[in-house]
């Protein structure tokens, strides 16, 4: 009878956690959109921009380390209960005022709300999943899916009003919020009695890891970031056109993890991501030098299947190492990378012209390729 309610308990965990990712799939990706719409209503600058994202991903950064340390002084439930309030926070504040510090103030929080998010949500399905690997591509379909819905959920609240989207994203923060108050989570008690193991930090597959992920997050964030506007004022894709061109990525994102997690299983997770990494180069060399719109959306459309399941597969890869601590290191760290790549993609591009600025991405897709190849060979040598 015990192990019925222990299975019960943690299938209501993972399910918890795909939930959740997919609402935090819409309130991130939507930012993108989001940061657009702003920078037509108040005018700034793409440096502001790239400023706002930026902001964002330091609120992710430093979310991920607390998520890691905070838990031990407070409980797991208070820790999530205070930082996943950021979504609800950040976009109510922004639908409230254009004041830039209260929107820079709002971005950042969004980012605690992501860092926080992501760290729970990979420890719930991580370790509630039978097959670690399928569990994290699933996780990371809802995650997709939520992405990919968001152009129309903005779309259809902005016909009510320009800033109603701002408030019902809010309240999907806000629903993301009750669905982890209602999880089941550790309580202080059984956190303080484990032993924090660091031998993670010895590894050098964990740090060439991190560094895998740290180059997908500065493609995959600057990429999200931009693309909308990048679209928009090039005239490649114009008008409100181009907002779906964010749905054109997760349609692909979401296929692609879907296929990894149902269909076509990895059953080499390292000679797999190398070939992930060369695809995203030659894709997102093809997407710069289009200069019309089904070109530019077809390679788009691969560019986003081959990164799709670069960051699953490299946590997965982990193994034995992952942890709440190890994953309040890893993650946090890659995502530095997501707070450098768009703002400099926003200082190139208020300088040399966003063509210039968008086509430095292709920096981190060649270092996705350059860490995949060294993790293959540690792990070969281990």
């Amino acid at each position: 009878m015990e192990q019925v309610v222990m299975g019960k308990q943690q299938m209501r965990q993972r399910n918890s956690g795909f939930l959740a990712f997919f609402i935090s799939g819409i309130c991130v990706i939507s930012s993108g959109i989001v940061v657009s719409l702003l920078q037509e209503m108040y005018g700034f600058e793409y440096g502001m921009t790239g400023t706002l994202l930026s902001l964002m991903s330091i609120g992710n950064l430093i979310s991920g380390f607390v998520t890691g340390i905070l838990p031990g002084k407070i409980g797991t439930r208070k820790t999530v209960a205070i930082l996943t309030s950021g979504y609800a926070i950040g976009y109510l504040c922004m639908g409230l005022s254009g004041l830039m510090v209260l929107l820079m103030l709002s971005f950042f929080l969004l980012g605690i709300a992501k860092g926080c998010t992501l760290n729970t949500c990979t420890i719930l399905v991580g370790d509630n999943s039978a097959n670690r690997t399928k569990g994290m591509n699933i996780m990371h379909s809802c995650y997709a899916t939520g992405a990919l819905l968001c152009p129309f959920f903005v779309a259809f609240a902005a016909k009510k009003g320009s800033l109603v989207p701002l408030f019902i994203l809010a309240a999907a923060g806000l629903l993301m919020w009750l669905i982890f108050l209602s999880a089941p989570m550790e309580g202080k008690r059984k956190t303080k009695e484990k032993t924090t193991d660091w031998g993670f930090l010895k590894s050098k597959k964990f740090w060439l890891l991190t560094g895998l992920l740290f180059c997908q997050n500065a493609a995959e964030f600057s990429v999200n970031g931009w693309m909308v506007t990048y679209f928009k004022d090039s005239g490649i894709i114009s008008g409100m056109l181009s907002t779906y061109t964010v749905t054109v990525m997760w349609t692909a994102t979401l296929i692609a993890r879907m296929l990894i997690a149902f269909v076509f299983p990895i059953k080499n997770s390292y000679s797999a991501m190398i070939k992930m990494g060369a695809g995203c180069i030659v894709f997102y060399l093809g997407m710069m030098m289009a200069g019309s719109q089904i070109p530019a959306i077809l390679l788009l459309f691969a560019f986003a299947f081959a990164m799709a399941g670069m960051n699953p597969t490299a946590v997965a890869s982990a193994g034995k190492m992952t942890s709440a601590t190890s994953i309040g290191v890893m993650l946090p760290a890659a995502s530095s990378g997501a707070i450098i790549m768009p703002w400099v993609t926003g200082i190139i591009s208020q300088y040399a012209g966003l063509s210039v600025g968008m086509a430095s991405n292709i920096v981190p897709c060649i270092g996705l390729l350059v860490f995949a190849v060294l993790v293959k060979r540690v792990s070969e040598e281990e």
